[in-house]
């Protein structure tokens, strides 16, 4: 009887079963993705995630329980110094699996099982997107950006006024300095007409003397 063993068993005892899934993920820790079927991958997500978890700690007494699964010490390496560094941060979810269609001959279900941080395209797609993203501008955003268009706005009208002012400051001050020069030339023509004047006043003296 089956009850209660709610996995898949893929058609094998327990002794093939678990040497192949041991086999499948010691290929999956090197090469960081293999394809395979659907279902046999749903069985090694099952069967490695819980030993990438347990890699996170290094210690002799996690290396040697991962090793009583995988049955192979460089696999074990392997994942301890880089998958576990790779990884450390991820709180699960370490491995995705990408469907490819049927395989031709038995209309097998096809798929490719990889390690999440490992594949460099997504990772790039997703943090150009996370770029791209707009969000809204809250109301507090936009307060500060309407006081700070008033400010702007004031400090120009403020600096035309200022350079209107210095602007007419100066035409009177060049006026002034015009005055000032045309006001001796003014007292010139003043005294020599008073100097005519007196010449001529004394013309009809002379005139009179001479009779």
């Amino acid at each position: 009887m089956r009850h209660r063993k709610n996995f898949n068993h893929l058609g094998r005892k327990a002794a093939h079963r678990n040497a192949m899934l041991a086999n499948m993920a010691s290929s999956l820790i090197f090469n960081k993705s293999i394809t395979t079927t659907v279902a046999k991958a749903k069985a090694l997500r099952m069967y490695v995630e819980p030993l990438i978890t347990k890699s996170k700690n290094d210690t002799t007494h996690s290396r040697r329980i991962v090793f009583s699964y995988l049955q192979n010490k460089h696999s074990v390496s392997e994942l301890f110094r880089d998958v576990a560094t790779k990884v450390g941060e991820r709180p699960g979810g370490y491995t995705r699996i990408l469907k490819l269609g049927k395989r031709l001959g038995d209309n097998a279900d096809m798929c490719i099982i990889e390690l999440v941080d490992y594949n460099e395209n997504m990772l790039e797609d997703s943090k150009s997107k996370a770029k791209s993203t707009r969000r809204r501008r809250t109301k507090k955003a936009t307060t500060e950006t309407v006081e700070t268009k008033v400010e702007t706005t004031e400090a120009k009208v403020e600096e035309k006024a200022e350079t209107k002012v210095e602007a007419t400051e100066a035409k009177t001050e060049e006026k002034a300095e015009e005055t000032k020069v045309d006001e001796p030339k003014e007292e010139l023509k003043s005294e020599e007409a008073k100097d005519s004047a007196k010449k001529e006043e004394k013309k009809p003296e002379e005139d009179k003397k001479s009779e």
